[in-house]
């Protein structure tokens, strides 16, 4: 089966943004005073093919080791079997 996966990795709350902070900034400079917090992060997009069980555990195992820090990170995914 062909499986796509979107990855989404953010820094945990009880670390410092400073890429978010910068847009927040930039942001009520540019007057959109209803925006209160930003937080910046990275997706990835991936296309993986095999057994579902298979796919889902290596996905769990480089998305918390090689995609993101585990320390400093929090990681959430999306797995959707591919259309097609």
């Amino acid at each position: 089966m062909n499986f796509t996966a979107v990855v989404s990795v953010s820094l945990k709350d009880s670390i410092l943004d400073p890429a978010g902070r910068v847009l927040l900034d930039n942001l009520g400079k540019l007057g959109y005073d209803t925006v209160t917090d930003v937080r910046a992060g990275k997706q990835f997009r991936l296309s993986l093919s095999g057994e579902r069980s298979e796919v889902e555990a290596q996905l769990a195992e480089f998305a918390n080791g090689v995609l993101a820090n585990p320390v400093i990170e929090t990681v959430e995914w999306d797995l959707q079997e591919a259309e097609g």
